[in-house]
């Protein structure tokens, strides 16, 4: 009997470590498991329901009485109570940044609109970021610090009021109100960035605002844990729109970004882990989701990488590019996962998008996309660009990695220019691009390729020619 008992247990030992050896087998074969345990793990907070309607608070919607301390009330109240619902009635409710606290949702009513203030005044210092780099400047319209179970829900406008005579016309662009002799970004930018972040000043001394002429974001979670972000649209933003800072567990689902300003990026998740956006309209003045890791030297010192990056089902329209990585990923970007997406828009330059230089570095790997319609872009379906540079040259001493990277299932009608654009280094080539099952039908050139390593080419067509790999 003992002996019946012992070859059970050995046999069934055997089973569990042949169904472990293939369940391994499995996620190594179809990396696309990885993207479902992602999904199992970001959960989107939930919440008491109890009920805090800033009209309780004092809020006044005449659009032009200022309701920052509401506001403030109410979250705090919300938020000392153990957690619920922020109310935000119909109306428009002019306030300075709101600043949320743990366990609350803030609840934008059907015809609600909240306005942001237009007086720099209203804007405190914080602790921040500007195109990868961190410092102490105006408050993001929406922000947390340090918050875990923070939601932004609900069918109403949040309005930044950004425009061509306030905010915009910092980037220095005539196209966005600039006038010759008028404020810019570039002076404060070159004291950020060469003054302060390459000689290793301490961010809490870099203390920028009034007086100088940085940005703010429009919603930023920084160093947040479990944050929802959901049904809401947002309008005319300052800066990049939906800006997750060092965060985890970050859900953007049917969320409408409609901001053609300067560097209106849609969704742009930085040092963060576990990201999912997913069903979102995208139609913006910049890239419609790029995903960062810190620019140069500060991207170095803060070395977290993004990663766990989901997007699903979402519509890109204007924009510079539909999901990109980059520019600023110092500290690298893996496992990327893109289906069911629709990309179409003559104002729309590329499908997907990898772009840095030797000055950012930063290793790319892992990016799979699937399922992809691509109706018209400018130039290029898939476009990787490693000698990216703009504020003059971009040289340094830290060469990119960009690996694996995959196209499956993309219809494409009008891929502009290229159908790939690669240019990497001779000293380390981009490495590993496949395309499978992908037809462009109509396209300038087929490719154009610098220093690529392994281009494989599976039951993929372009301009009806069925394409053969290239190894080398």
């Amino acid at each position: 009997m003992k002996k019946q008992l012992k070859l059970l247990i050995a046999a069934l030992c055997s089973i569990a470590f042949f169904q472990s050896c293939a369940e391994k087998e499995k996620k190594i074969s179809d990396p696309w498991v990885g993207m479902a345990e992602i999904l199992d793990n970001v959960q989107p907070p939930t919440f008491k329901g109890q009920i805090f309607n800033i009209m309780d608070f004092g809020a006044i919607p005449d659009s032009t009485t200022l309701n920052t301390t509401a506001f403030q009330k109410a979250i705090a109240e919300c938020s000392s109570s153990g957690g619920g619902k922020v109310v935000v009635p119909k109306g428009k409710f002019l306030t300075g940044p709101i600043h949320l606290d743990d366990n609350v949702n803030l609840h934008l009513e059907d015809e609600a609109e909240i306005l942001f203030s237009t007086d720099l005044n209203d804007y405190p210092i914080v602790h921040t970021s500007y195109e990868g780099t961190e410092l102490m400047n105006y408050s993001p319209l929406i922000y947390a610090k340090n918050k875990k179970n923070i939601a932004i829900t609900g069918n109403g406008i949040l309005n930044g009021q950004a425009s061509n005579e306030f905010w915009w016309p910092w980037c220095g662009n005539s196209k966005y109100g600039w006038e010759e002799g008028g404020p810019k970004q570039h002076t404060s930018l070159v004291k950020l960035k060469e003054g302060m972040s390459e000689k290793g000043v301490p961010v809490e001394e870099r203390i920028f605002g009034n007086g100088e002429f940085l940005r703010p974001t429009f919603i930023e979670p920084f160093e947040c844990e479990n944050v929802l972000i959901k049904d809401i649209t947002i309008i005319n933003a300052p800066f990049w729109v939906i800006h997750p800072l060092k965060s985890v567990n970050v859900t953007v689902d049917h969320v409408t970004v409609n901001s053609h300003g300067p560097n209106n990026d849609g969704c742009d998740p930085e040092y963060s882990k576990n990201v999912v956006i997913k069903n979102s309209t995208f139609n913006t003045g910049d890239d419609c989701i790029a995903i960062k890791s810190g620019r140069n030297e500060d991207g170095r010192r803060v070395g977290i990488k993004s990663e766990n990056i989901v997007v699903q089902n979402c519509k890109m329209i204007d924009g510079h590019g539909g999901v990109v990585i980059g520019s600023e990923i110092s500290a690298g970007v893996t496992n990327v996962f893109v289906e069911n997406c629709t990309m179409d828009s003559p104002n729309l330059d590329r499908a997907i998008r990898i772009k840095t230089n030797t000055k950012r570095g930063g290793t790319v790997g892992n990016v799979y996309v699937r399922n992809l319609k691509v109706g018209q872009v400018k130039e290029a379906v898939l476009k990787i660009n490693l000698f990216y540079g703009i504020y003059g040259t971009q040289e340094g001493d830290f060469m990119p990695e960009v690996r694996n990277i995959n196209l499956e299932n993309v219809q494409v009608e009008n891929g502009g220019q290229f159908g790939i654009l690669a240019k990497g280094y001779a000293q380390l080539p981009i490495e590993n691009i496949t395309f499978k099952d992908v037809n462009i039908k109509r396209v300038d050139s087929l490719y154009a390729l610098e220093n690529v390593k392994n281009l494989n080419f599976i039951n993929t067509y372009i301009n009806g020619k069925k394409m053969n790999s290239i190894t080398n």
